[in-house]
């Protein structure tokens, strides 16, 4: 950054160089060297000149984005909005919700943080676009109840919708997608604020690198019931809830689509197997077996990436419905048995190739 003078060509201020010095410091250089000399006011006007947005991202139930339709764009919108000068961000979120869906609340999470660039396309010239930081709040889960009661006003939202993840795409403007999964991605993962670049993570976390929530979820929305599946009854497919020893559970990511899938039950060498539950769909039973992994085998099938993950991040890449609560309890309560700890919501862990061994 450039040293600082008074008017009359004088240097101001200390010579720390520290990042985040502004008017009134010497920055960069130490007094007396030669550099790139500038009054408070030429240093002011240099500075980028931004922006600021915040909008909020909330899910339903069942995983899906709220998302507006508006009266002055075709493509729709997470809720939120400009920030006003001399307001914060999160106070810009509380404000726009209230505005714009009729619903009070706070949002004190950071989801994301992304900066969009000047040439963003959709900008009219006269408009004079300088670039924003848009920040994204997490808005939580809502229940039908809290659904219920979005009152919209009267003109520019004409409407919302919770939808799909990977339906986003096609429904959003390019980057607003992007910010969306990203943000998403983050809540799931656990790995607290991102930055992004035009909605891209600096810093892209495994859920980012394997594009999960890119294409529909494959539903599975069949009656919950516990135990083994009764005689005569067929069984679709058996997958295995495997728990290693930090209480998570494997799951499968297939690269080429990002969907999240269960393994099967003997996918990797195992102890303690029993029947967990099964549901109920198209006349037959998926089922479920839980038991404890004793290894994870070197990698054999490339197309899918093997992470542990906890069982709530399971549930939430899956679209299970209302019947996922009865099995998500009745995994923890396995859990319980297999004396295993319930495991924090950390990052999803791939595994390496070479497998573990415990």
């Amino acid at each position: 950054m450039p040293e600082l003078t008074d008017d009359t060509g004088h240097v101001t201020g200390d010579t720390t160089g520290h990042a985040g010095d502004t008017a009134g410091r010497v920055t960069g250089r130490v007094a007396g060297q030669p550099g790139t000399w500038m009054t408070p006011a030429e240093y002011g006007a240099s500075r980028a000149a931004l922006w600021t947005g915040a909008v909020v991202l909330v899910t339903d139930p069942d995983g899906r984005v709220l998302v507006q339709t508006v009266d002055y764009r075709p493509d729709r919108l997470l809720p939120g909005g400009a920030v006003d000068a001399g307001e914060s961000p999160s106070a810009a979120a509380a404000r726009e919700m209230r505005e714009e869906l009729g619903i009070d609340g706070h949002y004190p999470r950071g989801l994301a943080v992304d900066w969009v660039p000047a040439d963003t396309p959709g900008f009219p010239p006269e408009m004079g676009f300088p670039g924003e930081i848009l920040y994204v709040y997490d808005g939580g889960t809502w229940t039908p109840d809290r659904i219920g009661a979005v009152r919209l006003p009267a003109q520019e939202i004409t409407g919302i919708d919770f939808v799909e993840p990977a339906d986003l795409p096609a429904l959003m403007d390019a980057g607003d997608a992007r910010r969306t999964l990203a943000a998403l991605r983050a809540r799931i993962a656990g790995s607290g604020p991102v930055l992004l670049e035009d909605g891209r993570p600096v810093a892209p976390t495994t859920l980012d690198r394997l594009g999960v929530l890119r294409t529909r979820r494959t539903p599975g929305r069949g009656a919950w019931h516990p135990g083994p599946v009764p005689a005569g009854l067929p069984v679709r497919d058996r997958s295995g809830w495997l728990f290693a020893p930090d209480g998570r559970v494997l799951l499968l990511i297939a690269r080429a689509t990002g969907a999240a899938h269960l393994p099967t039950p003997h996918a990797e060498p195992t102890a303690g197997a029993v029947p967990l539950g099964y549901r109920y769909v198209d006349q037959g039973a998926h089922a479920r077996t839980v038991a404890r992994l004793t290894a994870v085998s070197a990698h054999r099938d490339p197309a899918y990436a093997r992470l542990l993950a906890t069982p709530e991040q399971v549930r939430e890449l899956c679209d299970w419905g209302a019947a996922g609560r009865a099995e998500l309890a009745a995994v923890h309560a396995a859990r319980a048995q297999l004396s295993l700890p319930a495991p924090p919501r950390v990052p999803p862990t791939e595994l390496p190739r070479e497998g573990a061994r415990w």
